[in-house]
């Protein structure tokens, strides 16, 4: 069954969608909702717990956000190869799921480390084949709102993670500016439960689209190849590269709250706050996309996040920080999705799980790069360097989207 006819069956839409948007959607929520609780809170716990510096968390960070590089970009290819997304998906969420428990354990940023590599490998392996699948469950008219409402449900979790985290943290130590370890491994046991329903929800209730898989003439192509892909793509690959070497682990953004003496409990509350925000926004821009293109929305959301890491850079209170991590949502809200549909424009059906591994690949090369970066600027410049870097490079971006891509 083909694609299109499948996204035709209105009697099985949900919101005005395939049933994947939505099932996909309660996946990603109770995903983010179980890592939220458990490891948004790790640079924290490796300063608190652990007395790890700067440099050590920027390269946990960026470990963190690189490990599932290569992952995605094989996984993407192999999911085209097939024209079988889903297995994939199962796999990765199953492989997160398993990695989470022994952070009850962790005593040793090594071990920190060594959990989240296998996390992040999970996700590597789920990411590509999961945003094909959504690509795939909706028409081109439609794939802003797909993807927004996506988004939507994804962030929904965090606020819902990060809410229970705070009232666990509050209902353990208190108002303490820093995290205990009996705080951290309670978010742990119950942070593992909706991981846990999330891979159960995939397996039961999402469903493949039938996407043809790749010709035996195409299956073999080179996986780190951009071959065969539209020019537009190959420079957005590059644009984004340029604006994630700026885009560190927001590991340095909450580093930064506690550098001005937020307590554990604000800074939960202050990440609510943001993925409030972020998911306010991320179905409003996806809809927005499709009627004015997804460049000009993509340009908006790096013009904000350049403003928002020079207030992070300039910010001397507290409750400066509150008003950015509020706006830094505003930018997560109007970017995560529309970039994800902009990439299924760029390229054809069946290389979009190839695509999608790509572009998640080099984010997660250049992630690495950048915290590693930005925990050297803390360290040996001040802790507003990495945010002045970012700023720039994000307004280089900017400017380099609008010059050299046209839709």
């Amino acid at each position: 069954m083909t694609t299109e006819s499948i996204t035709s069956k209105k009697s099985r839409e949900v919101w005005g969608l395939h049933p994947n948007i939505f099932f996909l959607g309660l996946v990603s929520l109770l995903t983010d909702l179980s890592s939220e609780m458990i490891f948004t809170l790790v640079p924290l716990f490796l300063v608190d717990v652990i007395g790890a510096g700067a440099t050590i968390i920027g390269f946990v960070g960026g470990l963190s956000e690189s490990t599932d590089a290569f992952f995605k970009v094989l996984s993407g290819w192999f999911s085209d190869k097939t024209g079988r997304r889903k297995r994939l998906a199962v796999w990765g969420y199953s492989l997160s799921t398993l990695a989470k428990p022994f952070m009850y354990l962790a005593s040793t940023w090594v071990a920190v480390a060594a959990i989240r590599f296998g996390d992040r490998v999970g996700k590597g392996i789920r990411g590509a084949p999961r945003d094909a699948l959504v690509a795939d469950s909706v028409p081109a008219g439609e794939r802003g709102k797909g993807f927004g409402l996506h988004r939507t449900m994804d962030t929904f979790g965090a606020v819902l993670g990060l809410a229970v985290a705070a009232l666990i943290i509050y209902l353990v130590q208190g108002g303490e500016l820093e995290l205990s370890l009996k705080s951290y491994r309670w978010l742990v046991i119950i942070g593992t439960v909706p991981a846990i329903l999330a891979v159960l929800v995939l397996i039961f209730f999402v469903r493949e689209t039938g996407t043809k898989p790749l010709p035996a003439s195409d299956s073999r192509h080179d996986l780190t190849a951009t071959s065969g892909f539209d020019t537009r793509f190959k420079v957005f690959l590059g644009i984004m590269a340029l604006f994630t070497l700026g885009n560190s682990s927001d590991f340095f953004v909450i580093l930064r709250a506690q550098n001005l003496e937020a307590s554990v409990v604000q800074i939960a509350v202050m990440l609510v706050l943001l993925n409030i925000t972020c998911a306010s926004i991320s179905l409003p821009a996806g809809v927005l996309s499709d009627r004015v293109g997804r460049r000009r929305v993509i340009a908006a959301g790096w013009s904000i996040y350049a403003l928002v890491y020079l207030g992070f850079a300039l910010a001397t209170s507290l409750w400066q920080i509150w008003l950015l991590f509020a706006a830094y949502g505003v930018y997560y809200g109007v970017i995560e999705g529309v970039a994800r549909a902009f990439v299924a424009d760029l390229v054809a059906p069946e290389k979009r799980g190839t695509a999608f591994g790509l572009y998640h690949g080099v984010i997660g090369l250049a992630l690495l790069a950048a915290s590693v970066i930005a925990g050297f600027l803390w360290e040996t410049i001040s802790p507003a360097a990495p945010f002045f870097f970012g700023a720039g490079l994000a307004f280089t971006a900017m400017l380099s989207l609008i010059w050299l891509i046209r839709e």
